[in-house]
């Protein structure tokens, strides 16, 4: 999957959540519907479940990259 707008956070990155511990791969840059705002794709590493959240929120700082 292409890149389509310019992320802290680049495809196929690793990030850990600060408050949970949890880590996840991010899959994409999409948009959302609704309010066409960018949002991340990424994968749970531990569950391989699927989230989206909007990019903003994403970039906050709830985040930190791994690798």
């Amino acid at each position: 999957m292409r890149e389509t707008h310019p992320s802290l956070f680049p495809i196929g990155s690793q990030l850990r959540h600060k408050k949970t511990g949890g880590f996840y791969k991010v899959i994409g840059i999409a948009r959302i519907e609704a309010s066409l705002e960018f949002a991340y794709v990424y994968e749970s590493m531990q569950t391989h479940d699927y989230w989206v959240r909007p990019q903003a929120e994403m970039e906050d700082g709830r985040f930190e990259l791994i690798s």
